[in-house]
């Protein structure tokens, strides 16, 4: 599990193709502290850590996440942002975050509005899509708040230190980011569904 805070930004070293599986290597500033088969999120993608070699680190990412996720658009030199999941000891800073992208969106665009700055996002709408003013969701593993929100669109406002420390700076429009919709929506949802299927 994890808590959408950001710990670094890493960087994408060289990628090497293996049938439909792409490994990826990178370095961070705590590759020293990683071990292996430990889960890192990556753009809000769990991966697991699967070999180290000095100051950097290889993850692998199959089929199924490159389709679903934006790991598959990532390039030689690309920012990541990366979290270790939460350990039982640590403070809940962000929201529930499993590590399980739902789909991807698209930046429309970006505004600078008095030092801070808003982004907007547009997704095709799915019954997995909840997104509601004022609640949580995750972008690029970023746990945010949702400022608007409608069946295809979203936008949140980023505050400088979120916007230094994570990869929303390189963010260019036309890019993908991952989403992954907050898992209480979802259950409340699908409680829903059933409830309604039975009646």
């Amino acid at each position: 599990m994890f808590t959408g805070i950001i710990e670094s930004v890493g960087r994408v070293e060289q990628i090497e193709q293996e049938g439909s599986n792409r490994h990826i290597w990178l370095t961070c500033d705590f590759t020293s502290e990683l071990q292996i088969d430990q889960s890192v999120a990556h753009n809000g993608v769990c991966l697991t850590v699967v070999e180290i070699q000095g100051d950097r680190y290889k993850v692998t990412a199959i089929d199924e996440t490159l389709k679903r996720s934006n790991i598959g658009d990532l390039k030689e030199g690309d920012p990541v942002n990366l979290e270790r999941c939460m350990s039982a000891n640590g403070r809940f800073d962000g929201h529930i975050v499993q590590g399980h992208v739902d789909k991807t969106a698209v930046m429309e665009r970006v505004e600078e509005v008095d030092g801070s700055w808003n982004f907007f996002f547009r997704f095709e709408p799915s019954d997995q899509a909840i997104v509601v003013e004022k609640g949580s969701i995750t972008i690029n593993g970023v746990s945010l708040t949702v400022v608007q929100a409608s069946e295809r669109h979203c936008s949140v406002s980023i505050i400088p230190y979120t916007y230094e420390h994570t990869n929303f700076h390189a963010l260019q429009q036309g890019d993908r980011v991952n989403l992954e919709f907050d898992i209480l929506g979802k259950y409340v949802m699908e409680a829903q569904r059933r409830i309604l299927a039975k009646s």
